[in-house]
């Protein structure tokens, strides 16, 4: 064989053997996409959990707000019942004012819900894996549920500002109603009118809520279903079983609910204020001035106004996501991972 003809055949060679087939390219195609989609897994189907919850717990979470807000505007006054505020709104508004800022709770849910899940558990999983695969500790836990719940609090804050306020407008005197039409209106009308800062108003309580609430309801849930599986002998084998599931997040929603209350309320309060029309001062510096005037005029138990409505919301809401997910989680695995 020539010199010629041998460093042919050896391109020919280093040809074949660095082009890849179309076989090998699909794989690799096929690897890749199944990456993706375990990476975007917690996200794709927490998100999806929190969104239809949200939809549904609406009025309850509605008339939690107004709750906290009503020893604002009617100091002294007691404050009535869940069941009260309810009907009185389907009495005088009509049914759908129930669902007043429901687009604005979808919103906060697609970015603020699905990040606090996906997050977490994307946060859970590295430990886990640090762990050399072996159960966490609940102080892991809590730490994941704190730093993912802060986490989203401060990419969600702008829609929860317009969710606060689409649902406190219409228990307002008329005159001082802001009548937004829908929470891109909200958004778009509160930065202009008050300045873009106005939309992470009350981020620190936000924030602080946030990190309670994904400590008692991610972080309790993950060590409530340990404990729960425990006593029901349950071997979580193929995942933890419906019963297992139920205790787990029921104890989850009243964690989460007793954890995150005090915060919420400050939340609400800071967001939904309006500057004075004579002095043009807000009612709160800030969440330390509100903690005070809370204290002084409804004293420490204050922090728990609305607390039957905040609970009802709360556990629902977590009961439903964290059953859900694990539907949404076998379909989704289902469709990606053949």
């Amino acid at each position: 064989m020539s010199k010629l003809e041998s460093n042919k055949l050896e391109t020919t060679e280093r040809t074949t053997t660095a082009a890849p087939t179309s076989t090998e390219n699909h794989i690799r195609t096929e690897m890749v996409e199944q990456v993706l989609a375990k990476r975007m897994e917690p996200f794709v189907c927490g998100g999806s959990a929190a969104t239809f919850a949200s939809v549904v717990i609406h009025p309850i979470d509605l008339a939690k707000v107004r709750m906290q807000l009503f020893g604002q505007s009617n100091p002294g006054k007691r404050c009535p019942s869940f069941p009260t505020i309810i009907s009185h709104m389907i009495r005088n508004e009509g049914f759908l004012s129930i669902y007043k800022g429901v687009d604005a709770a979808i919103g906060r849910q697609m970015v603020y819900g699905t990040a606090r899940i996906g997050l977490h558990r994307t946060f859970s999983d590295m430990l886990v894996e640090m762990n050399d695969g072996n159960p966490i500790s609940f102080g892991q836990k809590t730490l994941s549920g704190m730093a993912s719940g802060s986490i989203a609090v401060c990419i969600g804050t702008p829609f929860d500002i317009a969710l606060v306020r689409l649902q406190s407008d219409s228990s307002a005197p008329p005159q001082e109603r802001r009548n937004y039409k829908n929470v891109f209106d909200a958004l778009i009308r509160t930065s202009k009118e008050e300045g873009v800062r106005t939309l992470y108003k009350g981020l620190l309580p936000n924030v602080l809520r946030g990190m309670a609430m994904n400590v008692g309801m991610m972080a309790c849930y993950d060590q409530a279903k340990e404990m729960v599986a425990t006593l029901m002998n349950d071997p979580m084998t193929n995942g933890p079983s419906l019963a297992t599931r139920l205790g787990a997040s029921a104890a989850a929603g009243f964690t989460a609910a007793l954890f995150s209350l005090p915060f919420d309320l400050i939340k609400s309060r800071l967001m939904a204020q309006k500057r004075d029309p004579k002095t043009g001062l807000w009612p709160y510096n800030g969440i330390i001035d509100c903690t005070v005037k809370v204290v002084r005029s409804e004293g420490p138990l204050g922090f728990f106004s609305g607390f039957s409505a905040y609970y009802g919301r709360c556990a629902p809401h977590a009961m439903i996501i964290l059953l859900l997910i694990e539907s949404i989680t076998t379909a989704y695995r289902q469709a990606f991972y053949k």
